[in-house]
């Protein structure tokens, strides 16, 4: 182990690579060389403004939380992992003990510790510890590329099973970033009958296509909200019964919920804004329940078993990769969009 060398955002547009000790594994966890590391809309967020809604870069943090490694040494009460396993990183790790994680609700234990989020340590780095519990581990045909790529796509798994896509599901994507892309392609694993993505981006669209959604829609950012609207109902015949917001603007979620049908479920899992206006009293005289998803829970199996079957692709997902030493390049990349990038994957090790 020559060297266990990190990226680490100091402050705001100021990302260093640093050389630090190697950690030592405690009991219950794992030493990983570390895989790859993807690159999320949080991490740039951070670089760009310092915080997220309440957490605040105060310190200097250790960058990357969507992940993969090899275990090379195993804490004395590991017993499911050996040497030489890969495994895909879930970077939350929750108390285990309070009504949340008793209630099988972990992400949303009040003691989460997650990868990259202020003031936990992220795995940007040669060589990371986590606990054993949250490694899964993956099959032999299954890279550490899309072992990294199943925190993404474990958020469309949460948002698609915590409101019931299911056969014939009629459902409206926000927004073909990451996120949409992988809620698209778990939507059609689902059953859904059709799925109709809306972006702004053509290019975007075009990849929402072969992810399998029937039907994309170009919006301006000045369209009517009615109008767009419209033009949904017009493309289905009739209103999705599912609306998934993967952007988080005020106006996503103004055309979302203008789209649901009465009686449908309008899902929340973008956060753009700290804040945005529902209409309460319209969504009661309408029935349409409005759901919130934050993160994920128990959907990591579900997702490695979605890749691991070759049945949902997350390899056209990915469109960039670095070496760890091009961090500083990779992050330009990501937040400047050059290339067009949709996923972009920091190898630690070669």
């Amino acid at each position: 182990m020559a060297d266990n060398l990190t990226a680490v955002l100091y402050k705001i547009d100021d990302l260093r690579l640093e050389n630090r000790p190697i950690p030592e594994p405690k009991d219950d966890e794992v030493l990983l060389k570390m895989g790859s590391v993807g690159i999320c809309g949080s991490d740039v967020h951070y670089l760009e403004k310092g915080r997220i809604g309440d957490f605040i870069v105060k310190a200097p943090m250790i960058m990357g939380h969507e992940a993969s490694g090899t275990v090379v040494k195993c804490g004395s009460k590991v017993k499911h992992l050996k040497e030489g396993d890969r495994v895909a990183i879930e970077p939350g790790v929750p108390c285990r003990y309070c009504l949340f994680c008793k209630e099988g609700n972990y992400h949303l234990c009040p003691d989460m510790v997650f990868c990259a989020t202020p003031p936990v340590h992220g795995n940007l780095s040669r060589y990371y510890t986590h606990a054993a519990d949250f490694c899964h581990k993956l099959p032999d045909h299954v890279s550490l590329d899309e072992g990294a790529v199943l925190e993404p796509l474990s958020v469309g798994v949460h948002a698609c099973k915590r409101r019931g896509v299911t056969l014939g599901s009629v459902v409206l994507v926000l927004g073909a970033g990451p996120i949409g892309l992988v809620t698209i392609l778990v939507a059609k694993h689902m059953g859904a009958g059709h799925v109709i993505c809306i972006d702004l981006l053509e290019n975007r669209l075009a990849v929402a296509k072969e992810c399998g959604a029937d039907y994309t829609l170009k919006r301006n950012a000045t369209d009517d909200v009615d109008s767009v609207a419209a033009k949904i109902e017009e493309i289905f015949t009739v209103k999705p019964n599912i609306s998934i917001d993967c952007g988080g603007s005020q106006r996503t979620v103004n055309i979302g919920f203008k789209a649901t049908r009465n009686g449908g479920k309008f899902v929340m899992v973008g956060m753009g804004s700290n804040e945005v206006t529902i209409p309460l009293v319209a969504a009661s005289a309408r029935e349409v329940d409005i759901i919130g998803v934050f993160r994920y829970c128990n959907d990591y199996p579900l997702a490695l078993s979605m890749v691991a079957s070759g049945k949902v692709n997350v390899k056209r997902l990915i469109t960039h990769h670095f070496k760890l030493e091009e961090t500083v390049k990779a992050f330009e990349t990501a937040r400047k969009f050059i290339g067009n990038p949709i996923k972009v994957i920091i190898h630690c090790n070669e």
